[in-house]
C-alpha cells in the first residue's frame, strides 16, 4: 500500500505523465480543438471569390471536395436528359432505365460525361424526401417513381397530336391523355423533394449545423461539417462561381439555382457570397454567422418555389395556345408539389396535396377541366401560406 508521504512525491511524476500524454493528442494531426484552421477574414470574400480554390489549410493544401453534391447534381442533369430525348428524338423512354438512374443500380448512365456516376456509390433516391419519417419518405420516392412510369407510357405515343383524352406532343411539348407534362413533373418533383428538402431540411439543419468540425475525416482533408457545406455548393451549382455565368436574359444555372434567379432576384445575387461566408464561419467557429447564412439559403429557395408555383399558376391564365398552357400547368403542378418540403412556411403534403386534388387530381379530365376558378383558389392558397401579394 502506498503511504500520503510516497504519494505525495508521485503526484508531480503522475502530473507529468498525464501532461505528456495530452500533448502526444494535441499533436495528432486529425484532432485539433477548438479550429482546425486559420480565421478567415470576411471582408475577403467576394462575389468573384471562386469557392472550390478559396478554402484552404494552413499549408495551403484545398480542403473542399465538390464530388458528391457536384455528383448528385450531374445525376439530376443526366434524368432529365434522358426524358428529353422523348421530344428531341422520338425516343420511346423506359421506366426501368429512369428508376435505375434515380437509384444508381444496374448502371443506367450512359454518354462520356456520364459513365462515371455508375461507380460513384451515390444516389438521388436515398436524399430525395429525406428529411421525411422512412414511411412518408418512401411514398414521395415512389410518387417520384410514378412519374418515370407516366412520361414512359407517354412517350411512346410522341408521334401523335395530343388532344383531350389523347397523348403525344402539344406543340413542343409531351403529354399524357390529361395534358399532364410528366417531365415537368418530373424535373420541379425533384427540385423540391431532392434540392430543396435535401439541402434545406437535412443538410441545413441544426443537427447537421452541429456536425464535427474539429476532427478531419479518415483520409480527406476536410472536417465533416465542411463537407456537408461543400454539398450544398455542388448540389445548388456546377459552376465555379454561383450566378457567375448570369446575364439580364439567362441565370446561367440549373434547377433551383435558375429559380432563384427567376423566381427571388432579390436574394439571388446574394446566395454566393452566403456559400462562401457560412464556409468561412466554419472555418472560423463561428456558430451565429454559419446559421445566419443557413437560414438565409433555405428561405431563399422557400420564397423561389413557392414565387415559381405562383408565377406558373398566372401563365396559365395567360396563355394563348393549349400548348403554352399545359407547359405552364406541367411547371406549376411540379411546383406546387415541391412546397411540401418548405417547412420554413409550415407547408406540407396535405397543403401540397389539397390544392393539386382540386385543380387536376379530382378532375377526369386534368389539364382539359381547369378553369378560371380553380387556378384562382390555388393562387389564393398559396399566397396566404407563403405570405406572398
Amino acid at each position: 500500500m502506498l503511504t500520503s508521504s510516497l504519494l505525495v512525491r508521485l503526484t508531480p511524476f503522475v502530473l507529468l505523465v498525464a501532461s505528456l500524454s495530452a500533448c502526444k493528442d494535441e499533436e495528432n494531426p486529425t484532432t485539433v480543438t477548438p479550429q482546425l484552421r486559420k480565421t478567415i477574414d470576411y471582408a475577403k470574400l467576394t462575389d468573384t471569390t471562386t469557392y472550390a480554390n478559396f478554402f484552404v489549410d494552413n499549408n495551403g493544401a484545398k480542403t473542399v471536395d465538390l464530388t458528391t453534391g457536384s455528383t448528385r447534381l450531374a445525376m439530376f442533369r443526366a434524368i432529365n436528359t434522358y426524358n428529353g430525348t422523348a421530344v428531341g428524338t422520338g425516343a420511346t423512354l423506359d421506366a426501368t432505365v429512369l428508376k435505375n438512374m434515380f437509384s444508381n443500380t444496374s448502371s443506367p448512365f450512359s454518354g462520356t460525361a456520364n459513365t462515371a456516376l455508375n461507380s460513384s456509390g451515390i444516389q438521388l433516391r436515398n436524399v430525395t424526401a429525406s428529411s421525411l419519417a422512412a414511411a412518408d419518405a418512401e411514398k414521395e420516392r415512389q410518387t417520384i417513381e410514378s412519374g418515370f412510369t407516366a412520361i414512359a407510357t407517354a412517350s411512346k405515343s410522341v408521334s401523335a397530336t395530343a388532344s383531350e383524352g389523347k397523348a403525344g406532343k402539344l406543340g413542343t411539348y409531351l403529354v399524357d391523355e390529361k395534358g399532364i407534362e410528366y417531365g415537368q413533373i418530373i424535373q420541379k418533383g425533384l427540385i423540391g423533394a431532392f434540392q430543396v428538402d435535401y439541402i434545406g431540411n437535412v443538410l441545413l439543419s441544426d443537427k447537421n449545423l452541429a456536425l464535427d468540425n474539429s476532427t478531419l475525416v479518415a483520409g480527406k482533408n476536410y472536417t465533416l461539417l465542411e463537407q456537408n457545406w461543400d454539398e450544398i455548393f455542388g448540389i445548388i451549382t456546377a459552376n465555379p462561381v454561383y450566378g457567375g455565368k448570369a446575364t439580364t436574359t439567362s441565370s446561367g444555372e440549373s434547377f433551383i439555382g435558375s429559380y432563384l434567379w427567376e423566381y427571388n432576384q432579390e436574394d439571388f445575387p446574394k446566395i454566393h457570397k452566403a456559400l462562401l461566408t457560412g464556409r468561412a464561419a466554419i472555418v472560423n467557429n463561428d456558430l451565429k454567422t454559419l446559421k445566419e447564412q443557413a437560414t438565409f439559403i433555405h428561405k431563399a429557395m422557400e420564397k423561389a418555389i413557392s414565387g415559381a408555383a405562383l408565377g406558373y399558376l398566372s401563365k396559365w391564365k395567360s396563355g394563348t395556345t393549349d400548348a403554352a398552357r399545359a407547359h405552364a400547368m406541367g411547371e406549376g403542378l411540379g411546383f406546387i408539389y415541391s412546397l411540401r418540403y418548405a417547412k420554413l412556411n409550415n407547408a406540407d403534403a396535405a397543403f401540397s396535396d389539397g390544392i393539386l386534388t382540386n385543380l387536376i387530381y379530382s378532375a377526369p379530365n386534368g389539364f382539359w377541366g381547369l378553369t378560371n376558378a380553380k387556378i384562382d383558389a390555388a393562387s389564393s392558397a398559396i399566397k396566404t401560406k407563403f405570405n406572398l401579394p
